[in-house]
């Protein structure tokens, strides 16, 4: 009996042992609430799901997309960045993840974001011909310019914008002003989604730059060209084409550079969390659509992030139940 007794309760400290580390990394993680609405969105479903359904204490932290991971690095703080966009700084980012400060528990955590060229529907369903951007050059006849119908019109990006240099980059690149192009400055942020909600609404013909996941992609079904053309290197996009004119005398055509965004996490994080929890994050890819509508719902609800992971759990419950253990997730649907 004193055997078996000894061997009870060796087990009874082990498991004790066991269950601390595991929960250990969620006794008060920090997660990133970066300023944009995708972000907002993703780090409080995040909450949600580490609070009700792994018993964690988390904490939001607002933040940038550099000083974040510039602390995660430096400071192991905050322990997750749900949505980071590392383009800009993807060397430090891959040196951190070799060395092992930091770890990318996802690579994709949202399908078909990016930046790029994108048209109406409306012209989608009228010229299903024009199904790259090299199609559509030939064709500036179809977007006549609202100052100049002789010529196309192509929606940059507005002024002080670094995608305005990248745009008028490829400008240059595929010689649009030969071909009959000129760019239209929308002049803000407000004046870009004018000119697409005008051209949506009316079922008119709107070609320009945008971005995804946002409201205005979900909310107008706009449509990305494929380039037609391959992606010409790092080196003639980071030394050209995002740079201003002066400095890219020779621009060579190209895709769009492929973003890169990642869900990353600390190594104390990745090391001490449980596996459910790993896993979760590795599983959790949010549809397209599914974003673009929800971030179309905060828009016309002006809903925050807090509000809108409510809504996501309830209206999308065949996509997040897929990220977790069924007894995890039944948790979730008992706190709604």
């Amino acid at each position: 009996m004193k055997k078996i007794l000894t061997v009870l309760i060796g087990a009874w400290f082990l498991l004790l042992s066991n269950t601390g580390e595991s929960n250990a990394a969620c006794k008060n993680v920090k997660i990133a609430n970066m300023n944009w609405a995708s972000a907002g969105l993703m780090a409080n479903i995040d909450k949600i799901v580490l609070e009700k359904g792994f018993g964690c204490n988390v904490e939001l932290i607002q933040a940038d997309t550099v000083p974040a991971f510039t602390s995660m690095n430096e400071k192991g703080s905050p322990d997750i960045v749900p949505e980071l966009w590392a383009n800009s700084f993807i060397t430090p980012l891959n040196k951190a993840i070799k060395e092992g400060r930091l770890h990318r528990l996802n690579k994709g955590p949202i399908t078909g974001l990016g930046e790029g060229w994108w048209v109406t529907p409306a012209f989608r369903k009228k010229h299903p011909e024009i199904k790259t951007v090299m199609d559509l050059l030939k064709r500036p006849d179809l977007f006549p310019h609202p100052e100049d119908k002789s010529k196309g019109g192509f929606v940059t990006c507005p002024a002080g914008w670094a995608c305005q240099l990248s745009n008028a980059n490829l400008f240059r690149a595929f010689e649009m002003e030969k071909k009959g192009w000129k760019l239209i400055d929308p002049g803000s942020a407000a004046g870009l989604d004018g000119t697409i909600a005008k051209a949506a609404e009316r079922g008119q013909n709107w070609v320009g730059y945008y971005w995804a996941p946002t409201a205005m992609i979900g909310k107008y079904n706009l449509v990305k060209l494929d380039w037609g053309i391959p992606f010409a290197g790092k080196e003639n996009w980071d030394g050209c084409i995002a740079k201003p004119e002066k400095d890219c005398a020779n621009p060579k055509p190209t895709a769009w550079i492929t973003p890169a965004v990642n869900t990353v996490v600390t190594d104390k994080f990745r090391k001490n969390a449980d596996k459910n929890l790993i896993t979760y994050f590795e599983k959790r890819t949010y549809p397209g659509k599914v974003m673009n509508g929800m971030l179309v719902y905060m828009t016309e609800n002006q809903a925050d992030g807090s509000d809108a992971a409510i809504e996501f759990f309830k209206k999308h419950e065949t996509v997040w139940t897929k990220w977790l253990p069924t007894d995890v997730a039944n948790k979730i649907k008992k706190s709604l």
